[in-house]
């Protein structure tokens, strides 16, 4: 019997049917089929991308097979001394002595600095040798010949590429060694100095190590000395002579010291100490130098700032000279910042680590000491707002005084009382500050209490009278000053005096203003009147069967010519009664 598809299906709609439904699953399934786990890929390509093994004995490098290899030869570990040559077998057994020849000649005759070695894993790309070469020296002999000391790249199996000292620089160790000199220090010394050694080196290096400090040293000051004396003699303006005596005195020493230092460090050379002391003590030398440095700039500093606030002084210019103090404030931070950033350079401190680890902890401090960046903050927009300045006399929160100093944290105020008040920066912000410096004219105001009684004929001669002592008087404001009526008080007629002094010394003002007081005093004198007086004044009228009167209680009395207020308010009840 034959197998019939369709009737097996059902026809041609079946079919249609079971083909939609197969093409649908296959549609769902290809998703999914990329989640099988495929076979993990080679690892070939991911250990090509791993970062070389470092050599553990620091041969990644030139400079670091050099330094090892000083190391070694001056401990006299000569088996640690082999793995940084390139030693071939006829060489071998010889390592020893190979080791120490080439130390003698690098102690005799190598000057290089070591910051010229390279210190990359592909050496110096830019000597003019194979790829696989680099070159150390050259070392200057005795006789005018030069020596490189050569190094080759080669594989290790256990450490990779590695630089070794080559064999070929090794084999001609033996003949160089021959030709060695002694040194000029153990030339000139005499005999017994070279017999005797101290701490591994001849007493006559010590002897020449001493010398290159004290004779570049007295040479130094003796010219200082000279330069003095022709500094003292110049004749011309005061201040400038003043200036560049000021110059020589602060910048003598700081330039004495680094010129010795710099004399000292080219003489190392010639004292015949060993390579290994000279690197070491090249590093102490160099963070002398740097902290000499870092002293004279402050000093050029300082000066250079000292100048230019006279000049902003004697311009008149108070706020400019104290925007210039903490401007010298600020680059001495930074001076002494990036002195401390090269000493650690110098040491071998990766800087990078340290300016992050200078960041976050500059974020911590921000964080934990925010009053201190507030008065920080306030100081410098306090001088930029040139609000205060030194020398300037002010009122700051009810307290008058004579600022003394601003700096990045505070103000200090001398008062009236001599004592020092220090206020915060950042509270001045929230004080009410009364600059009383930048006044050009000081006010004279004042009330005049005239007694009652006073006519108004005197009134009026009284102040026709201060009109005109103010008219003459060419201290005052004319266009200001003035004198009027203003007020009949319960105790006085009241005569207000107003009036700008044209000075901004307080001495001259108080003597203007007394001056002026006393010429107020005789025309009220000269027109019959006089002031109120301070006291009560019980006001005595005869009554009508001649007995005296009192109008007023203790709590109710009234100056002499005052008008009864009590009286007249009667009276004028009767009248409309």
């Amino acid at each position: 019997m034959a197998f019939s598809f369709e009737k097996l299906t059902g026809g041609g709609f079946a079919k249609r049917h079971i083909l939609a439904v197969t093409i649908i699953a296959f549609s769902l399934a290809w998703p999914a089929a990329g989640q099988i786990l495929k076979p993990p890929k080679s690892s070939a390509p991911a250990a090509a991308d791993e970062k070389p093994v470092s050599d553990p004995l620091g041969r990644s490098t030139p400079r670091g097979t050099i330094l090892a290899f000083i190391r070694a030869v001056h401990s006299n570990d000569f088996v640690s001394a082999a793995w940084y040559m390139q030693l071939t077998p006829r060489q071998r057994p010889n390592v020893e002595e190979l080791a120490k020849d080439l130390r003698d000649l690098m102690d005799r005759y190598f000057s290089e600095p070591l910051a010229a070695i390279s210190d990359s894993p592909t050496g110096a790309l830019n000597d003019g040798l194979p790829l696989d070469r680099d070159r150390v020296g050259p070392l200057k002999m005795g006789n005018g010949e030069t020596f490189d000391i050569e190094l080759v790249r080669v594989n290790d199996p256990e450490a990779g590429p590695i630089w070794l000292i080559s064999s070929d620089t090794l084999a001609k160790i033996p003949a160089q060694h021959k030709q060695i000199e002694k040194a000029w220090v153990l030339r000139v010394m005499p005999d017994v100095f070279t017999e005797y050694s101290f701490l591994g080196a001849a007493v006559a290096n010590w002897v020449g190590w001493a010398l290159s400090l004290a004779i570049p040293l007295l040479v130094l000051w003796l010219i200082s000395r000279v330069l003095g004396v022709a500094v003292q003699r110049i004749q011309g303006d005061a201040f400038r002579h003043r200036v560049l005596e000021a110059w020589f005195v602060n910048l003598r020493w700081p330039v004495i010291l680094i010129l010795t230092a710099i004399a000292h460090f080219l003489a190392l050379p010639l004292l015949d100490l060993s390579v290994n002391f000279r690197l070491k003590y090249t590093k102490v030398c160099t963070l002398l130098l740097v902290g000499l440095v870092a002293w004279l700039v402050r000093r050029i500093v300082l000066l250079s700032f000292e100048r230019a606030q006279l000049i902003m002084q004697r311009r008149g210019q108070a706020g400019n000279a104290s925007l210039l103090l903490l401007g010298q404030q600020v680059l001495n931070v930074i001076i002494t910042l990036t002195a401390l950033f090269v000493m650690l350079s110098v040491l071998g401190v990766d800087t990078k680590t340290a300016l992050a680890g200078v960041g976050i902890g500059g974020v911590a401090v921000a964080l934990g000491a925010q009053k201190s960046v507030e008065n920080l903050l306030g100081g410098i927009f306090l001088l930029t707002d040139k609000a205060l300045a030194i020398g300037d006399t002010c009122s700051i929160s009810n307290r008058v005084g004579t600022i003394e100093d601003i700096s990045l944290r505070s103000v200090r105020l001398r008062t009236v009382e001599q004592t020092l008040l220090s206020i915060p920066a950042g509270a001045l912000s929230q004080s009410n500050i009364e600059n009383l410096a930048t006044r050009t004219k000081i006010l004279v105001q004042s009330v005049l209490p005239l007694r009652y009684g006073t006519t108004a004929a005197q009134i009026e001669t009284i102040l026709d009278g201060i009109r005109k002592v103010l008219g003459a008087n060419p201290k005052l404001e004319q266009a200001s000053a003035r004198v009027s009526l203003i007020n009949f008080g319960a105790r006085a007629i009241e005569l207000e005096l107003f009036a700008y002094v044209l000075t901004s010394d307080g001495n001259e003002f108080l003597r203007v203003r007394e001056a002026l007081f006393l010429q107020v005093v005789a025309v009220i004198e000269g027109s019959g009147s006089g002031f109120a007086e301070g006291n009560s004044v019980v006001y005595v009228q005869p009554g009508r069967d001649g007995a005296s009167a009192v109008h007023g209680s203790p709590d109710e009395v009234l100056p002499e010519g005052a008008p009864d207020t009590k009286k007249s308010a009667a009276e004028a009840g009767r009248r409309v009664s």
